[in-house]
């Protein structure tokens, strides 16, 4: 697991808007994560109107919350998350793949960052310690989330 990550960018987060759409799946594991997230983000200066969550049934169906949200309104960033844990057969890594190739989509669609916060693990050991208990994913995500908010605003306002 890589511990190299990248340092967040300094901006005024103040005014972004930000979806969130949380996976229930694996719920303890999801919800850690997702107030991970939300801590970071209001810590940052973003005001609760201005932070959207919704959950959705797993990680598979994510990108569709998502679409749905950014359809009717205008996010600075998406943020998808989710726990996915092998179990028996290879379906963790097609819907692991599934969720990261919607997300993609979808922000080239949108126009918006999507941050894809759904991790992938073979074992409950590894979601553990990705969840906070040795990495903060969420925190990491949230960052990836700001930084990409403010990109985004920085080079739209360029355009305009």
């Amino acid at each position: 697991m890589s511990l190299d990550k990248p340092k967040p960018k300094n901006g005024d987060a103040s005014a972004l808007r930000v979806a969130v759409v949380a996976a229930q799946y694996n719920e303890n594991l999801s919800d850690r994560l997702l107030a991970s997230v939300l801590e970071r983000l209001r810590d940052a200066g973003i005001r609760s109107d201005n932070l959207v969550v919704e959950r959705v049934p797993g990680s598979h169906e994510v990108p569709a919350g998502l679409s749905l949200l950014s359809d009717g309104d205008a996010f600075d960033c998406l943020v998808g998350l989710g726990v996915v844990i092998k179990g028996d057969t290879s379906h963790h890594k097609l819907v692991g793949e599934s969720a990261s190739f919607g997300l993609q989509s979808l922000a080239q669609a949108h126009g918006a960052p999507a941050i894809n916060g759904i991790v992938v693990v073979d074992d409950p050991q590894q979601a553990e310690s990705r969840v906070g208990s040795q990495i903060d994913r969420g925190a990491e995500f949230a960052d990836a989330a700001i930084t990409m908010g403010l990109l985004r605003n920085k080079w739209k306002a360029k355009t305009q």
